[in-house]
């Protein structure tokens, strides 16, 4: 029941709802706003804000007159295809056509509610997705909507408030010492340079380490250029199912130089003298794709009695051994091409908590002394 006037309702799930007027569509129909809150006080006093704001916007609105997937794709062919990578591209497309469409494509634009894209997100949770996919998928709808509001298309974005649980991490594995020495004696043996090789000791993601180039590599200065990363994506033709893309790394973080130290600068002068490709780690004279490196490393971890672990695990050791010798997280972070230093932080907590506990019995000894 409302309260006099005020256009204010209690829900049925204990909620209040206040409802004010947005605009009139070109039918001249009124077309409602909502908001909701636990409190009380606090509906009436956002409910002022809202009518005052809106009572001097409605001449600015031109409300779309098309549905979810016509701005979808007018979002991302017009005003992202510019702005983004090709791998990106493919990615939002594959979300949007897969995903947005099918739950959300033929409701107006203009009439999206809240509820519809909390309902989007349940279904996404309903039908076993991943919590980093369901959270990829969000995340270009509300990049939509967010414009979409911005350029008056729509009068509130029913995104804005949306609430989804955290994203889940998966336990950050490295190799055991007497691991990596196994796996290390068999690399070591390859004819051309391993891409095992230099995963550990640099650090490099699979598809960097396949994108890298002789000529990227300064043997007078010691520094390893990461200029380019190359990949195999999903393809949007029809007679193709994926191609590979070469392109540079996707942030300006990942585009970075790496200290070239001694031993592995020897290494690598050796592998240069018999390499016939422009591409440090090479198939058929050209570059190595992931899957390719991905399947020569299942050879090399087999023959050294491994148990079976993704390719990546060799860059989680290499960040895991920084660690363990004392690395300071701002220079790992650089050394990985993370975006920020609280990404390095997050990933290798468990590590970082190892040399913690080390600091504090070495100052405990004092107190031992001292007593």
């Amino acid at each position: 029941m409302s309260r006099k006037g005020e256009n204010i309702y209690k829900r049925k799930d204990g909620r209040w709802e206040g409802r004010y007027i947005k605009a009139r569509n070109e039918q001249g129909k009124i077309v409602y706003g909502y908001i909701y809150g636990r409190q009380y006080a606090q509906v009436k006093k956002r409910l002022a804000e809202l009518k005052v704001q809106y009572s001097f916007t409605h001449a600015n609105v031109n409300l779309y007159k098309g549905t979810v997937k016509d701005w979808l794709y007018h979002w991302l062919n017009i005003v992202m295809k510019k702005r983004i990578k090709q791998s990106t591209y493919t990615s939002y497309r594959l979300r949007i056509d897969k995903y947005i469409i099918p739950f959300l494509g033929n409701k107006a634009l203009s009439q999206l509610k809240n509820q519809d894209v909390e309902e989007f997100v349940n279904y996404l949770i309903q039908i076993d997705l991943s919590s980093a996919t369901i959270h990829s998928v969000v995340m270009v709808l509300k990049s939509a909507l967010k414009k979409a509001h911005l350029e008056n298309y729509i009068l509130m974005n029913p995104s804005l408030n949306l609430e989804i649980s955290a994203k889940q991490t998966n336990e950050i594995t490295a190799l055991s010492l007497a691991d990596q020495a196994k796996i290390e004696t068999v690399a070591l043996k390859e004819q051309a340079c391993s891409a095992v090789i230099l995963a550990l000791y640099t650090g490099l993601r699979i598809g960097e380490i396949s994108g890298l180039k002789w000529t990227d590599i300064d043997f007078d200065k010691n520094i390893i250029y990461v200029k380019r990363t190359l990949y195999r994506i999903p393809s949007l033709e029809e007679k193709k199912k994926t191609e590979i893309i070469l392109a540079e790394p996707k942030t300006k973080s990942s585009k970075r130089a790496i200290p070239l130290a001694e031993n592995l600068k020897s290494y690598l002068l050796n592998k240069k003298k018999m390499s016939t490709s422009e591409f440090v780690i090479s198939c058929k004279n050209g570059y190595a794709e992931p899957r390719v490196i991905s399947y020569r490393f299942k050879q090399i971890i087999k023959e050294a009695g491994v148990p079976p672990i993704h390719f990546h695990v060799l860059r989680h050791t290499f960040a895991t051994r920084c660690v363990e010798r004392g690395i300071d997280i701002a220079t790992l972070s650089k050394l990985l091409g993370h975006a920020s230093i609280k990404l390095t932080l997050d990933t290798y907590t468990d590590s970082l908590w190892e040399n913690r506990k080390k600091a504090v019995s070495v100052l405990d000894e004092q107190l031992r002394a001292s007593s």
